[in-house]
């Protein structure tokens, strides 16, 4: 698919005001940021007893120093899938408000698992978001699958997870495969 945008019309569909995250888009996030229902630092994975920037528990949920009590001694499976939904829906949204191309299930649904994971701020002004409005805007990328691939750092340094999840993704925007 050139620039991983074409699609077959009958599953291209315009972005509606109520586009969400698919069953199998949530359950590809969820294998890729993992669930842990005790609180770990975000930064090394290693579990917690205190609160820390980076504190993080249930699938990729920040933990606000002010909610480390009600965080601290962990959460069900049930109460991670709460969080999840509630994390995920500003990230729909910003998708639905700053992309214009009319996209697949499976496109959405990548979109939303990368930006979930690089903030939507980040996401808002990528090459990214600019290269799915407008496969020939200028940008200092080749192609939307090279912009896509370069959030593959961590505090600068350039992560093998990060290239892995950037992987999974762009295979599910490119070519609708949920691995």
């Amino acid at each position: 698919m050139a620039q991983g945008l074409s699609v077959t019309a009958s599953t291209q569909t315009p972005l509606t005001r109520n586009q969400v995250l698919s069953a199998r888009g949530r359950s590809l996030l969820k294998r890729l940021e993992g669930v842990r229902l005790k609180p770990y630092d975000d930064q090394t994975g290693l579990a917690i007893t205190q609160w820390v920037a980076g504190a993080t528990i249930g699938v990729g949920h920040l933990i606000d120093q002010a909610d480390w009590s009600a965080f601290s001694a962990g959460i069900s499976q049930q109460q991670a899938e709460t969080l999840l939904a509630q994390d995920v829906a500003p990230y729909e949204r910003e998708i639905r408000k700053v992309v214009s191309a009319s996209l697949s299930q499976s496109e959405f649904d990548a979109l939303v698992i990368f930006a979930f994971n690089i903030g939507r701020r980040a996401f808002s002004g990528s090459s990214v978001v600019r290269l799915v409005n407008n496969p020939k805007a200028s940008t200092g990328y080749a192609s939307l699958e090279t912009a896509w691939k370069a959030w593959n750092k961590s505090q600068g340094k350039v992560m093998q997870g990060l290239n892995n999840r950037r992987s999974a993704e762009w295979r599910l925007f490119d070519q609708g495969v949920y691995q």
